[in-house]
Order: C-alpha cells, then sequence, then structure tokens
C-alpha cells in the first residue's frame, strides 16, 4: 500500500460513459487530510502515518487527544487511522494530503462500519432455510438443533456457533473498486459500486495491493 486517504461516504448517484451506458457511483468527500504522526522503525518498530480527517468542535476532544494534536501543531479531527504505508517516510507531521493522489481508473480497497441492523434472527443474519409453514409445524423461523455438544451434562453451545444475535456494525473492506472520476475543485471521489456504511458514514480509501506471484 503506497497511497491512502480518508472521508466521508455522501451517496449514491450515476454517471454515464461515453458509449451512453450507466454506472453506478459512490460519492465520497475528501481532501484536507492532515499527518498527524509519522511512526518509524527508530521510535515504534515500523513505518506507517497516521491520518486525520473531519472537523470537530475543540470542547468536544478529551485532553489526551487534544495534547496529541497540540503537539503535531495541528487542529482538532474527529476521525482517525493509523496508515502502514510503504511511502510513509515521505510524509511530514501536518502535511495535507488531497484527492488528487488518486485519478480515474485507480483500483482501490474501501473500508468502513457496516450498516447496524440491530437484533436478527439466523434467516436474515446467517441465511438459514425457513421451515415447513403448515399448520403442524412449530418452526418456521427457529434456527433448528444447535448439535450434540448441548445433550448431557455439561453440555454447551460451541462459541462462535451461528446464531440469532446483533447484526451490522462491522468493519467491511470491499476490495478492487474502480475509480470513476476524481473532482478536485469539490474534493469528490466517484468510485464504482457500493462502498460500506450508511450515508455519512467515514470511510478510508487506499490503493489495491496486488498479490505477488509464486515463482516456480
Amino acid at each position: 500500500m503506497s497511497k491512502a486517504i480518508l472521508g466521508r461516504k455522501l451517496g449514491m448517484t450515476q454517471l454515464f460513459t461515453e458509449e451512453g451506458k450507466v454506472v453506478p457511483v459512490t460519492v465520497i468527500e475528501s481532501g484536507n487530510n492532515v499527518v498527524i504522526q509519522n511512526k518509524t522503525p527508530e521510535t515504534d518498530g515500523y513505518f506507517a502515518i497516521q491520518l486525520g480527517f473531519g472537523e470537530v468542535k475543540e470542547h468536544k476532544v478529551i485532553k489526551p487527544l487534544k495534547g496529541h494534536f497540540d503537539k503535531a501543531g495541528v487542529k482538532p479531527v474527529k476521525f482517525i487511522r493509523e496508515l502502514r504505508l510503504t511511502s510513509a517516510s515521505e510524509y511530514k507531521v501536518g502535511d495535507s494530503i488531497g484527492v488528487d493522489i488518486f485519478s480515474a481508473g485507480d483500483v482501490v480497497d474501501v473500508t468502513g462500519t457496516s450498516k447496524g441492523k440491530g437484533f436478527a434472527g439466523g434467516i436474515k443474519r446467517h441465511n438459514f432455510a425457513r421451515g415447513p409453514m403448515g399448520h403442524g409445524s412449530k418452526s418456521h423461523r427457529e434456527p433448528g438443533s444447535t448439535g450434540a455438544m448441548i445433550s448431557g451434562p455439561g453440555g454447551r453451545v460451541l462459541k462462535g456457533k451461528k446464531l440469532p444475535g446483533r447484526m451490522g456494525g462491522n468493519k467491511v473492506t470491499v476490495q478492487c473498486l474502480t475509480v470513476v472520476k476524481v473532482d478536485t475543485d469539490r474534493n469528490l471521489i466517484l468510485i464504482k459500486g457500493a462502498v460500506p456504511g450508511p450515508k455519512k458514514g467515514f470511510v478510508m480509501i487506499k490503493d489495491t495491493v496486488k498479490p505477488k506471484k509464486n515463482k516456480q
């Protein structure tokens, strides 16, 4: 990974190509990313930079974080992420990163927090099959058997078993998406397809790392 940026998802729209084809795109507002910290092997054991994005009122910033911003000499930001970039040594604290680091045709990975769905049953959460819907059935949407471990003394449900529970609100990365357009005047990046999270949700865009081919 050599370049990355933070942004906010604005929503989806569509563009038309020169051939007249419709391309669904997600609009991400970015720009004005500030480098808060630069980590090196001498101080931290690895190369990385800490990026910040988004405005926040100073009275809402906790004291330890405010001291971190003051040390870097930057304004408080709302969204902070650490990125292990191969070119981390090229950045300095206080540097600003804009949307112009990407261009149309770039292939990127987008990371965000998926929409929270609340408590969900097994059918919605794990795509379980539905039971018989006749009047004689007593298990229309129940999870069914949890396995033999539940029987006998000391029986228990194995950890990680697929059951009803909280759904969504997880860190999700969608890989190999194509940048369709970059609007430097309005600090917008238009990416083909859908990206994780709701509108106004924070996302991280980074270039896709191509897997190395094994030498035979």
